[in-house]
């Protein structure tokens, strides 16, 4: 149980770290998760797979999310909107550790792939939803929605930069419910 418990710790702090610097040293990382270097290596063999392991436990926590969402009486849509404010932390960590990732995996490793057909998984379920209980139009499909949501990516750094990325999302949103059943 320590083991498994040394590791989420290490990847939930390499996630912020790896975020603020994507050079940042694995020593800083050990220390600021509370464990030696020893305990890194022990668990991620090289900076490589730290890195990897980091993201694929933010994209599975995002995932994994969407149908902890959908509570009974409460309207798809807001679950939507609730999931969407995980995705801009998302896209906030992408953004600070993306040059880590891409030399630790390459850019046409498979990850990006996985994570994408995940991440429309995730979100096809929260649209099917939307769509059943009529708070969302059901003539959209997730790999669109996806497409839309990826205007985040074109936002440029700057203090407002959540604030700009949750008003476009807020567009998406306003899209999807355009045309719903129940509005």
């Amino acid at each position: 149980m320590g083991a498994q418990r040394n590791r989420e710790k290490l990847l939930a702090v390499a996630v912020v770290a790896l975020a603020e610097d994507g050079d940042v040293p694995l020593e800083t990382i050990a220390g600021r998760a509370g464990v030696g270097i020893g305990t890194l290596y022990r668990h991620l063999l090289s900076r490589y797979a730290l890195i990897e392991a980091a993201y694929r436990q933010e994209v599975q926590q995002l995932c994994d999310a969407a149908p902890a969402l959908l509570v009974p009486g409460r309207p798809a849509v807001e679950s939507l909107r609730e999931w969407m404010g995980r995705f801009v932390r998302y896209a906030a960590t992408k953004r600070g550790m993306g040059a880590a990732l891409r030399s630790a995996v390459g850019t046409d490793s498979p990850l990006f792939g996985e994570t994408r057909e995940r991440l429309v998984g995730a979100l096809g379920l929260l649209l099917a939803a939307g769509a059943a209980d009529g708070t969302i139009r059901q003539d959209m499909g997730a790999e669109d929605v996806l497409r839309a949501m990826g205007a985040v990516w074109s936002v440029g750094d700057g203090p407002d930069w959540d604030e700009q990325v949750r008003r476009l999302l807020d567009l998406v949103v306003d899209g999807l419910r355009f045309g719903a059943a129940a509005r």
